[in-house]
């Protein structure tokens, strides 16, 4: 089940930057799961938003080049593939300008119903909104 790719672009802040001056690892792991929440929301009404919650199992990282204060980045993310209540996400951070891939990253979700915090099978429904 590949999604189609969804796409976020910003500038590197100046919060980003750790005293190496380039972007904190930390922070590209924050980028990854606001992507994952951006991608969510653009796909889905507040009804399922109120019912349904998303909670990360595993990340896997690869830092390939850094990043720096005010270039230009783009995030890709997509859904590689689900499996009862798991679904594998794939994120590409990239610099814009050059098209280098900077980070690389899967990491691994389980949904939940929010009202009871326990997992639920991940429907049709929502799966076919991200086709």
């Amino acid at each position: 089940m590949k999604s189609k790719i969804f796409e976020y672009q910003f500038t590197v802040p100046k919060s980003a930057i750790d005293d190496m001056d380039h972007v904190n690892n930390v922070v590209y792991l924050q980028w990854v799961q606001d992507v994952a929440k951006k991608h969510w929301e653009s796909k889905t009404d507040n009804n399922i938003r109120n019912t349904f919650v998303w909670v990360v199992l595993n990340h896997f990282i690869e830092y390939h080049h850094p990043a720096f204060e005010n270039e230009n980045i783009t995030i890709q993310t997509w859904i590689d593939h689900h499996k009862g209540v798991k679904s594998e996400r794939h994120t590409k951070i990239i610099n814009s300008d050059t098209k280098k891939v900077l980070v690389t990253a899967k990491t691994m979700w389980c949904l939940l119903h929010k009202e009871t915090l326990r997992p639920t099978r991940i429907t049709d429904e929502i799966s076919n909104l991200f086709l």
